[in-house]
């Protein structure tokens, strides 16, 4: 897996870029690395390690797990440090059905609202996102794919849809991430064929057709994501009769 996390330890520079920009850059690579599934799920966050390929002090690393915390990612222990989310597959269900219900919502509302230029955006945003694909380059399809999504629920113009979608859907990030591979490249077909569809719905501005498609999208994530779970479930359990 891919990661914007160096090898060894290069310190972030901090003369050139104020204090708000450094935080952003940390936080970025830290939740790639988490969401990237460099940490086991259920496995402390080892502080140390991190600060040193981050070529950071413990204090700014805590600030951006405080962040990572709130979007559901990792979970504070306390006076423990802190350790990833670990999900069962009833968590998956419930979270990607909430999840897919606050997309179809937004997509419908998007269709009211959005604008021509958010529209030649996305399409920018799907054929960067193609290019990845056929590169196949997780990574950088993901960030795309993730970037595609929020647009739409910008779109919808309803601060109180977003900040229920940004908790939400920051608890599921990392196996949206890690289903990608569930059913490797014949899911990441189906999953472009399904982003095909999303923009001919948004391009024609069709709210109710949208919305279906959207919801649908999400539940495809939702199967893949748990037989993910439970193909890794049987992993270690094989692993552990084996020992």
């Amino acid at each position: 897996m891919k990661s914007t996390i160096p090898e060894t330890g290069v310190p972030i520079p901090q003369s050139d870029r104020q204090e708000a920009s450094l935080h952003g850059e940390i936080l970025l690579r830290l939740r790639d690395y988490v969401v990237e599934g460099n940490i086991p799920e259920g496995a402390r966050v080892p502080e140390r390690q991190l600060c040193e390929m981050l070529g950071i002090s413990r204090t700014p690393l805590r600030e951006a797990l405080k962040v990572l915390a709130a979007e559901g990612l990792i979970e504070l222990l306390p006076n423990r440090g802190a350790r990833v989310r670990q999900l069962g597959a009833r968590d998956l269900e419930e979270l990607f059905d909430v999840v897919a219900g606050l997309e179809s919502l937004a997509g419908r509302l998007a269709c009211e609202a959005i604008t021509d230029e958010e529209i030649t955006a996305i399409e920018r945003l799907h054929y960067e996102m193609y290019g990845h694909y056929l590169n196949s380059d997780m990574h950088g399809y993901f960030q795309v794919n993730q970037r595609i999504h929020e647009s739409i629920v910008a779109a919808a113009r309803n601060d109180t849809l977003h900040a229920a979608y940004a908790s939400f859907a920051g608890r599921i990030r990392r196996v949206r991430y890690s289903a990608n591979f569930a059913r490797q490249r014949q899911r990441w077909g189906e999953a472009m064929r399904e982003h095909e569809a999303i923009l001919d719905a948004l391009r024609r501005r069709a709210g109710s057709e949208l919305s279906d498609i959207l919801f649908q999208h999400l539940r495809n994530k939702r199967t893949a994501a748990t037989e993910h779970l439970a193909a890794a479930q049987g992993a270690t359990a094989t692993s552990a009769a084996g020992s």
